[in-house]
């Protein structure tokens, strides 16, 4: 498997995870299963327009997966369980949580972006750091919408990147 065609199809995954789990309330129900349903629609396409490309050549042989993508990844795990224990010594609300995961994750394909001197991720690590920062500012105003911003944009946001990224390979 191409290791363009992976990286597009972990941020799908992702994605939808983050569609999936985050197209609750306070979006209407039906908007909800609407966002839900398009989410699947959007991994299923990454799926077939990578394996559509999957003979083409790579571009170059640089290593995707090498030691600085996992020392990004190591970073970014420590991030998330940091952050997620100062959230709880702060009893900041749950939602909170996704919102962390939206920054962090943003910040992880920034770094991807310099590792990988790809500059089409880092408007994905851009975007989404943003929108996990917004969920962190909403906390204290409109902390149900949390969950929208910071969880079902940012999934929006992998979802057209992947799709971007594996239109592209």
């Amino acid at each position: 498997m191409r290791q363009q065609f992976l990286g597009a199809l972990i941020g799908a995954a992702f994605g939808t995870v983050f569609v999936l789990v985050n197209s609750g309330a306070p979006v209407p129900a039906a908007l909800g299963w609407v966002l839900r349903a398009l989410a699947l629609l959007a991994l299923a396409a990454v799926v077939v327009l990578g394996v559509r490309a999957g003979g083409r050549p790579t571009l170059d042989d640089r290593p995707m997966f090498g030691t600085g993508y996992r020392v990004i990844v190591v970073g970014e795990v420590v991030l998330l369980v940091a952050g997620f224990f100062v959230l709880s010594l702060l009893e900041a609300p749950v939602q909170a949580n996704v919102a962390w995961i939206a920054t962090v994750v943003g910040l992880h394909f920034v770094a991807l972006a310099s590792a990988w001197k790809t500059r089409s991720i880092l408007v994905v690590g851009v975007v989404l750091t943003v929108l996990g920062g917004a969920g962190l500012a909403l906390l204290g105003s409109a902390a149900e919408w949390v969950p929208f911003v910071s969880g079902v944009l940012s999934g929006v946001t992998l979802l057209g990147g992947s799709l971007y990224g594996v239109r592209r390979a």
